[in-house]
């Protein structure tokens, strides 16, 4: 294998690139909205293997390539459209953590098919008739996976610490909520990334019908409505997203609380006392989940979900505990 000229890799990467980006601004335009909207097969799985196909097939038809450039080289246009979208703000950092990982794999898959193909001896019309069908692939997915593929996905996920203070303390800390200040919060993967940490919750009075309102950094309220009051034991809450007043800025579309694509539906707070005065408490969410791959996607709502959770539990054990005399009377 002779030296391979840097140009065609560039040149062939370059390709990948203007070809998601184009994509992309169809659909940011409505030109490709209706035909491959970004919640999608087409887009999220199909475009990335595309991308992929198609830088592979225009570098191995200048010259023969390692597997290991099929498989690894398709990332890096991926990465780069996805970072072009990240600059000009179209898309969040949430979307891109979801994106990137299924995005690599399609992309290096796509890779070694347009390797196999570009490798191949049928004819130069032959392979460039099936990389045009390639490239429209995204394009021809819509149609049939919405009809066959949508579905709505309640998701139920738990978390639970072992708090060392008594049940009466502990719900205190859980009935209401006062302003966490950033100190308290632990270091959280989910915020990072850009989800909204919590602030405080409010209680209107307590007991079945009492409202709380549940606030989160960056303008988002959750309004929860108690529909189980039993003192010191069960708090049980329908969820609703006040999206009327939920910033453009905070959420993507894509992953807007309330949304068409996810929405949060209920929480509950569970007091379990233990033999030896302390309590096991356990904190219920359930959420809705609608898209066309829900499959891949309720791995990250629930690791979502688990993390913010965890958070919350980690305030309320905390609080709970420093609450306690230092004596401890509860033992």
């Amino acid at each position: 294998m002779t030296e391979q000229d840097p140009r065609a890799f560039l040149s062939s990467i370059a390709a990948g690139v203007v070809y998601g980006l184009l994509l992309r601004v169809g659909t940011q335009t409505h030109w490709l909205k209706d035909v491959v909207p970004i919640m999608s097969i087409g887009f999220i799985f199909v475009v990335p293997f595309a991308i992929g196909f198609l830088s592979i097939f225009l570098v191995e038809r200048d010259e023969p390539q390692r597997t290991s450039v099929w498989i690894f080289m398709p990332c890096i246009p991926v990465l780069a459209a996805t970072a072009a979208t990240l600059l000009v703000v179209w898309e969040g950092l949430i979307c891109a953590v979801f994106f990137i990982p299924v995005g690599f794999v399609l992309a290096s898959l796509g890779g070694i098919v347009g390797g196999l193909v570009g490798r191949s001896q049928h004819s130069a019309r032959a392979k460039n008739a099936l990389l045009m069908g390639v490239l429209f692939l995204p394009m021809l997915t819509n149609p049939w996976e919405q009809k066959l593929l949508a579905t709505d996905d309640i998701r139920t996920v738990e978390n639970i610490v072992e708090v060392h203070a008594p049940k009466a303390v502990v719900w205190k800390n859980i009935e209401r909520v006062r302003a966490i200040s950033s100190s308290e919060l632990p270091v959280s993967w989910s915020y990072r990334i850009g989800f909204p940490h919590p602030l405080e919750a409010t209680l209107s009075y307590p007991g079945v019908g009492g409202v709380r309102h549940a606030t989160f950094a960056g303008g988002v309220l959750f309004i929860e409505t108690i529909d189980v009051w039993d003192f010191e034991r069960r708090l049980g809450f329908t969820i609703r997203a006040d999206t009327d007043q939920l910033p453009k800025t905070t959420l993507d579309d894509h992953v807007r609380v309330g949304g068409p694509f996810f929405d949060v539906l209920r929480g509950e707070y569970y007091l379990e006392p233990l033999p030896n005065g302390d309590t096991r408490l356990h904190l219920y969410s359930r959420h809705r989940l609608s898209t066309d791959f829900n499959w891949y996607a309720r791995m990250w709502t629930d690791a979502v979900m688990s993390n913010i959770q965890s958070s919350i539990l980690h305030v309320v054990k905390d609080r709970s505990e420093s609450d306690v005399p230092p004596l401890g009377t509860h033992r």
